[in-house]
């Protein structure tokens, strides 16, 4: 279990230890990177349970008047079953699979309770497909559905489940440390959702002042969002051939303007960054956890040593290496265990100091 290596430097560290150690951690680095990240995620999911009533809270004004959905977004949600079906697969699928990979992520569940954690983690994974499922079906309309934001959507969805289909085929050959990265990778992915929505208020802030930003909406959803037929034909003249039925799929160009009054151009102003913002997001992620995973090498050096010794009382040919590891997919250095690598550098110092030795003379 995550025991400490040594002993505390100081108090501060022998009472952090008391409150880090029993959760299952060694290192309180970890610790903390583990309550800043795990924490926000879990708040997040834990923000949108109540979304999961569709009509009563996700689709319907609250007290304060705001939607749980992004404005205009529920014309979709509401009128059309595809895009009703798909969001409800997308939240159920998505929170519960978050809310189960925040548990698998908890050191002492993997160390006291590993049949938990091996169920829960299966169960992630099925939720998460229900869950992209239900992205890829909503990705015509969510965000406003730009090129940009389906275009993210498409990669992300292939990034998280190609991130969990690697670490289900290490797990299941006992490559606990490539378990370990794939794991980490599909959920930083995910995690892209949180940072998005920083940048987007930020966008939508900076835009504003602008002016010169419009969004081509379709007059049923801004009708939708102004919550007025009259209003909109007021402030859309272009509107009229939808309300007059002569051209029911009629388009008119929204400003985009957070600061505005006019609902619809708050649901353009959002519409039109949302594409670039979960972008920027998903390559800050990414770039994130690679560095992440590059800074802790002695974990990962640990957890290839238990992938050996597993691997090892399972049978596997190649011990160490059974998964999909640098050393057998490209030109890493084949690795060995600690016992055999330094057995193989005293040979290697052994022949080099034997080359360096002068010739015998006749």
């Amino acid at each position: 279990m995550g025991e400490p290596s040594r002993p505390p430097a100081n108090g501060f560290v022998a009472a952090a230890r008391k409150v880090y150690n029993p959760v299952g951690f060694s290192k309180g680095y970890n610790f903390i990177l583990w309550f800043i990240f795990g924490g926000a995620f879990l708040g997040f999911l834990l923000a949108r349970l109540p979304y999961l009533n569709l009509y009563g809270v996700y689709c319907s004004p609250n007290p304060n008047g705001a939607l749980g959905a992004p404005p205009g977004e529920c014309y979709y949600y509401l009128n059309f079953d595809r895009y009703k079906v798909g969001i409800m697969l997308h939240l159920y699928g998505i929170l519960f699979a978050g809310l189960l990979a925040c548990l698998q992520f908890t050191p002492i569940i993997r160390y006291k309770a590993l049949i938990l954690h091996r169920i829960g983690g299966w169960l992630a994974i099925l939720l998460s497909l229900v869950g992209i499922v239900g992205a890829l079906m909503i990705a015509r309309r969510a965000f406003g559905g730009g090129m940009a934001a389906q275009a993210i959507t498409g990669v992300m969805a292939i990034a998280f489940l190609g991130s969990l289909l690697l670490a289900v085929i290490n797990i299941k050959r006992l490559q606990i440390e490539e378990h370990r990265k794939w794991m980490l990778r599909a959920w930083f992915y995910a995690g892209a959702i949180i940072t998005m929505r920083i940048i987007l208020i930020i966008a939508v802030n900076i835009t504003a002042p602008l002016g010169d930003y419009y969004y081509a909406m379709p007059c049923g959803k801004v009708a939708f969002t102004v919550g007025s037929d009259d209003l909109t034909l007021a402030l859309y003249p272009a509107c009229a051939s939808y309300f007059n039925g002569t051209k029911p799929n009629q388009w008119t160009m929204v400003t985009a303007n957070f600061a505005g009054t006019d609902v619809a151009q708050i649901a353009a102003a959002l519409d039109i960054t949302a594409g670039m913002a979960l972008w920027l997001a998903f390559i800050i992620h990414a770039v994130g956890i690679e560095i992440y995973i590059h800074l802790t090498p002695a974990e990962h050096h640990r957890l290839r040593g238990v992938s050996y010794q597993r691997q090892k009382a399972a049978g596997m040919r190649n011990p160490g290496r059974a998964g999909l590891t640098a050393d057998r997919l490209g030109d890493s250095e084949k690795w060995m265990p600690l016992e055999a690598a330094e057995a193989d550098n005293k040979e290697r110092a052994a022949d080099a100091s034997k080359d360096s030795l002068p010739a015998p003379s006749d």
